[in-house]
């Protein structure tokens, strides 16, 4: 067990309000280190293979998932940066993943020759997710606004084998505008949000640090304006999935909730996950939200021993 930095008071505040009873479970868990998870890259080698090779490591491999067993925990204790210089990551063998984070492409089940955006992409963990679904066929646009971070992207996209992939950069609401404009729809689409980050406490100790309510009102903004934009080109009959690695209801069911207000031709979609989620919340302080906001996923450290995160899927019914 490690020591934590100590959290701020209004953070502190705001997770009792939403776990009640549970919060001190959920403050003992951030005290462990997360596990050590990584996902077969499918593209290039089956688990199995995967599996007997990283065994022979000496590495005691656990798959935790039957019907996933691309995805892998690591049990026994590694040297520090081992598992990224192992020469099976190098290859491109396997993606270095938290569990939590595999979740949106579980849920959003992309399919060989459908036409996928993933609107947030870099450093790529979904979008190589997505690929290897794929099997490399189809069209995935990755978009990310950041330079440096297209590196990393692209990086990744090649050490994967990924050859699916149209890298585009662009501020994701001006992409959506242009390709609203050219008249062009996707079949899925991925919002994985920049948010706070509270979810992220068991990896980055500095996010007890960054926390600051007013990151939270900021970035929500930006979230319902990015979600808009993206349903705008999503195709009748398309989903798309809302995530972040966050708690914040600001920045999750206020988004969903702002966005089934302006959209009268969508619907909250059930998802099924290979761990436990607890309801989205219909209630938060002073705002009421959408009773179907219930179906979306909210995943705590605490119940499953990965880090937070909150996804919901969109279906959209028909053209506007």
């Amino acid at each position: 067990m490690r020591k934590i930095p100590e959290p701020k008071p209004l953070f502190l505040e705001r997770m009792k309000s939403l776990l009640g009873k549970d919060f001190n479970n959920y403050m003992e868990i951030l005290k462990h280190e997360p596990v050590r998870s990584l996902r077969t890259n499918t593209l290039k080698i089956t688990p199995e293979k995967l599996k007997e090779k990283l065994e022979k490591k000496n590495w005691i491999i656990k798959q935790p998932f039957k019907e996933y067993p691309e995805i892998m925990i690591v049990e026994n204790d590694l040297n520090p940066g081992e598992l990224g210089r192992a020469l099976e990551h190098l290859l491109g063998y396997y993606y270095i993943q938290e569990l939590a984070s595999m979740l949106p492409i579980i849920a959003l089940k992309p399919k060989p020759d459908e036409t996928i955006l993933d609107l947030c992409s870099s450093p790529g963990s979904k979008t190589t997710q997505m690929a290897s679904y794929m099997n490399n066929s189809g069209i995935i646009v990755a978009n990310e606004v950041s330079l440096g971070r297209i590196k990393i992207l692209a990086s990744n996209l090649e050490r994967c084998g990924v050859t699916n992939t149209i890298i585009a950069k662009k501020d994701g609401i001006a992409l959506c505008e242009r390709l609203k404009k050219e008249n062009f729809q996707f079949d899925k689409i991925l919002v994985d949000a920049p948010c706070s980050g509270e979810g992220t406490l068991r990896s980055t100790l500095k996010t007890y640090l960054m926390w600051n309510i007013k990151t939270i009102k900021s970035v929500s903004r930006i979230q319902k304006n990015l979600v808009s934009s993206a349903l705008d080109i999503l195709k009748p009959n398309g989903e798309l999935i809302y995530s972040t690695c966050t708690h914040a209801p600001e920045e999750n069911e206020e988004v969903i909730d702002f966005i089934m207000k302006k959209f009268n031709n969508i619907k909250i979609e059930k998802i099924s996950l290979p761990v436990k989620p607890r309801e989205g919340i219909t209630k938060w302080q002073d705002k009421e939200y959408s009773e179907d906001i219930k179906y979306a996923c909210r995943i705590y450290p605490q119940d499953n021993n990965t880090e937070g995160f909150f996804l919901v899927k969109i279906k959209k019914l028909n053209s506007p």
